[in-house]
């Protein structure tokens, strides 16, 4: 594929930049001393850090339309060195930044970018308040990602450079992930056929990992479209055939069909063309689905299932039916060796101080949202995740397609609160305050000193393998979801972002005239409701 080639030749003419250098024996104390002093770097640059999180939430970008955040992310991994490849898969908001010190592993950090739609919200404010009535939200907290990626590249950059470790970090955006619709078309243009491990971060109410098969599903995304014929409603109805008529009767049988699903599958679906005006038989529709299972097996049932019921439906009303896969997800299974190393690393920097403020606003939000427990911010980690012995169902990521193509974990961070519902506005209030930047600091910190684990100790990578093809790989081969031809589906969500950015734009956060967002907003933190 073009993107790899480009993507391969900027790795390897970086690496022959400084091929010299080798990778020398380091004892435990050297490391611990290392991992000691890359965790203080974090720590020295925690502003820039806070910068980065409340200028991307300022941006609340959808979907395929993270242009702002894209163009200000880049922009600070140029101004340190990295080399950028835009456009990745066809994507125009994609991209990976590539620096190299010479041999030694290739470890990817990737994160989520985008927002969610009708999730506006001041943060630090414990009610609904939108900073812009009806437009995107940080509401799942994707912001902080990223930027928290960026902090602990940075500081392991300037550790591998003094100290002469070869090695390269490559830091990646996880586009569109609310459509679960770039990282399988990453994985099928081969951009990480020559990654060692990717350590991917997410955005929780604690510091944690994982390992095994997780909690959650994994999906396919599928539109059916019908076309049909226009005609007078009242006038002669008869001369027409309603493409929504078709539509309807694909989701009444999908409706009927749920009553004999199993427990652990789950399906949504929306109408995306539902016609023009009444009087109007509609000429054309579509209803886009999600279908979700815990295994691949499953999904591809629920999917073929759905085909026979759209083709059963245009011959029902004489249209025609078209598909169109619009993301995929496969179940995610995450690394052993990977997970204990950094699980090793978490309980060394442990979790934030949390202010009076900070626990004030969380049991505000809490009480808000009528969540069960109204406890504050967590004050104990969490243990290592273990396998999932019983599977559970639930929401799906994309990372799952990484997961089995290189030795991944999800690396999860104290940016939100507890007890929330999620892709909800409620979900965005904590992501602008001291609470994420926190969060983000101790993530970034956890991040940085297990990526020098393993660029430190070939043992560890060469275990993480050993799991990834003896173990992850004895009973489950990965098989892409989506065919050559498949487009990811990147003029999703170009009408709503247009509608509201020229009233976002007003809301950016300038950074040369304001310490924080809060204070360019005006909030006095927390600001709760009886107040």
């Amino acid at each position: 594929m073009k993107e790899k080639t480009i993507l391969l030749a900027a790795i390897c003419s970086l690496s022959m930049m400084s091929s010299a250098i080798a990778q020398k024996k380091r004892s435990n104390k050297q490391i611990e001393k290392l991992k000691a002093e890359v965790a203080s770097i974090v720590e020295d640059n925690k502003k820039q850090s806070q910068v980065m999180v409340d200028k991307i939430f300022s941006f609340s970008e959808l979907g395929f339309q993270e242009v702002e955040s894209s163009k200000y992310l880049t922009g600070i991994l140029i101004e340190n060195g990295f080399e950028i490849e835009t456009s990745i898969s066809g994507i125009p908001t994609a991209w990976f930044a590539t620096w190299s010190n010479g041999d030694g592993p290739v470890i990817a950090l990737g994160s989520d970018v985008d927002c969610i739609p009708k999730a506006s919200q001041y943060p630090g404010v414990a009610y609904h308040k939108p900073i812009v009535e009806g437009a995107p939200g940080h509401g799942e907290g994707h912001n902080s990602g990223i930027p928290m990626n960026i902090s602990s590249a940075l500081a392991v950059k300037k550790i591998m450079e003094r100290e002469q470790i070869g090695g390269t970090l490559l830091v990646w955006p996880g586009i569109a992930e609310e459509l679960v619709a770039a990282k399988a078309w990453y994985v099928r243009d081969g951009l990480f056929d020559d990654i060692d491990m990717c350590i991917f971060t997410h955005v929780g109410n604690n510091l944690g990992v994982s390992y095994g098969p997780t909690r959650g599903t994994g999906l396919i995304s599928v539109e059916y479209s019908f076309d049909g014929e226009a005609a007078h409603s009242a006038g002669s109805p008869w001369r027409g055939k309603s493409a929504l008529d078709a539509a309807e009767l694909m989701n009444i049988a999908w409706n009927y069909k749920r009553e004999h699903l199993h427990p652990l599958k789950r399906s949504h679906s929306i109408f995306t063309d539902s016609g023009d005006q009444p009087n109007v038989v509609p000429s054309k529709a579509s209803i886009w689905f999600y279908f979700r299972d815990i295994k691949y097996e499953g999904i591809m049932e629920m999917y073929a299932m759905a085909n026979d019921m759209a083709k059963g439906a245009a011959m029902m009303t004489g249209t025609t039916m078209s598909s169109k896969v619009l993301g995929t997800a496969w179940p995610r299974h995450y690394n052993k060796v990977i997970a204990e190393t950094m699980y090793g690393n978490i309980k060394q920097v442990g979790l934030p101080e949390w202010s009076e403020a900070d626990q004030k606003l969380a049991k505000a939000v809490q009480t808000e949202v009528g969540s069960e427990k109204v406890e504050g911010l967590s004050t104990e980690l969490a243990d290592l995740g273990l396998p999932v012995i019983e599977p559970v169902s639930g929401g799906s990521d994309d990372i799952g397609d990484i997961s089995w193509k290189v030795p991944t974990v999800t690396l999860r961070y104290p940016s939100n609160i507890p007890g929330l519902q999620g892709h909800h506005w409620s979900n965005a209030i904590a992501m602008a305050t001291p609470i994420a930047h926190k969060g983000v600091v101790a993530g970034a910190k956890v991040e940085a000193m297990t990526i020098l684990d393993f660029l430190l100790k070939p043992e560890l990578m060469k275990g993480a393998w050993d799991y990834f093809n003896n173990e992850q790989q004895k009973d489950t081969k990965y098989q892409p979801m989506i065919s050559e031809s498949d487009m990811p589906p990147i003029y999703l969500n170009k009408d709503k972002q247009e509608q509201f950015r020229p009233a976002l734009e007003k809301f950016y956060y300038d950074e040369t005239k304001y310490d924080t967002y809060l204070e360019q907003l005006g909030i006095q933190y927390p600001t709760l409701k009886s107040e």
